[in-house]
């Protein structure tokens, strides 16, 4: 297997780094390799999936074997996303494509939970029709000028009321119609809004939906226009959403954001690492990412000792 295949898997064990998320389930130099990838889909994350990857010992150079399941959804459906999923798998060139296979898995859920839900009459029309209320999880801002710029444009062409949240989790609060926070989700991952770590362009395909419920009458008049405000803790953090009468929203997502440890992929200390060390790769990639290369030495000497 090549060594890019190789990091590619050491980057999505990076990424989804919390305890029963990522693991290497077989490793062989005959079989090659197979992992398993256990997340959340659909609108608001309510479906466990579970998505099984089996690298043939020729990978990149052919498509992984996929298998598929999902609470929420039947069998069939299932077996249709695997189909797209194999389908967009074999279409793609060969080079790594975990990561983009795992981000249509996610497009590929929330599609078959659509189209779930107005079969049954649900109401979905109806929803969409009403206003709600959104928070987005941002990986990072490094152009912040291009990348503010960009969101202001979206929110202004979609009609929608958006507040930016600069810290050291980057959010935005969105209230509007629900096509339209789809849409400007769907901008967010597939137009180059950011710079990478090396200044190239880059997508926000690390962005993600921590809550997502029918807007509040109270929060719409205290969140209008579109904003950018700073915070440098927790408490302020805890004020700004109590301020636009959101608190109630922000316990629901804290667990989540809790557990959401920004993480640098390109840190080249992190395929030291086995997968069963990912705290330890967690604070690798926290310090790596601060700037605090330093204080690395000084981790891995006391490791050594315990």
């Amino acid at each position: 297997m090549s060594d890019a295949a190789i990091e590619e898997v050491s980057v999505l064990s990076s990424i989804y780094c919390r305890d029963g998320e990522f693991q290497i389930v077989q490793q062989s130099a005959q079989d090659g390799l197979v992992v398993q990838l256990n997340c959340t889909g659909g609108r608001g994350g309510k479906l466990n999936v579970s998505a099984v990857f089996h690298l043939d010992p020729s990978y990149p150079s052919c498509p992984p074997h996929i298998s598929i399941s999902t609470t929420g959804l039947s069998k069939i459906q299932c077996h249709n996303i695997r189909q797209k999923l194999m389908t967009r798998a074999a279409e793609l060139p060969p080079e790594p494509m975990l990561l983009q296979l795992v981000e249509y898995l996610q497009e590929c859920v929330e599609q078959t939970e659509d189209q779930t839900e107005e079969q049954d009459g649900t109401g979905e029309e109806k929803n969409n029709q009403q206003e709600w209320t959104a928070v987005l999880l941002l990986d990072h801002i490094r152009s912040r000028n291009r990348y503010i710029g960009l969101l202001e444009r979206w929110s202004q062409q979609l009609q929608l009321t958006c507040r930016l949240l600069l810290g050291r989790n980057p959010l935005i609060i969105l209230l509007g119609e629900r096509p339209n926070i789809k849409e400007f989700c769907h901008h967010l991952k597939t137009v180059k809004v950011d710079v990478d770590s090396s200044g190239k362009k880059c997508k926000e395909r690390m962005m993600k939906v921590l809550a997502e419920t029918p807007y509040s009458s109270l929060c719409q008049h205290s969140l209008q226009g579109f904003i950018v405000k700073d915070y440098k803790s927790l408490s302020e953090l805890t004020a700004v959403f109590e301020e636009l009468n959101l608190a109630e929203l922000y316990q629901q997502m804290l667990p989540t954001l809790s557990a959401c440890v920004p993480v640098s992929p390109r840190c080249p200390l992190l395929t030291l690492w086995p997968p069963h060390t990912q705290p330890i790769t967690a604070l690798i990639a926290v310090l790596y990412g601060e700037g605090l290369l330093i204080l690395i030495p000084c981790l891995l000497i006391t490791l050594s000792f315990i």
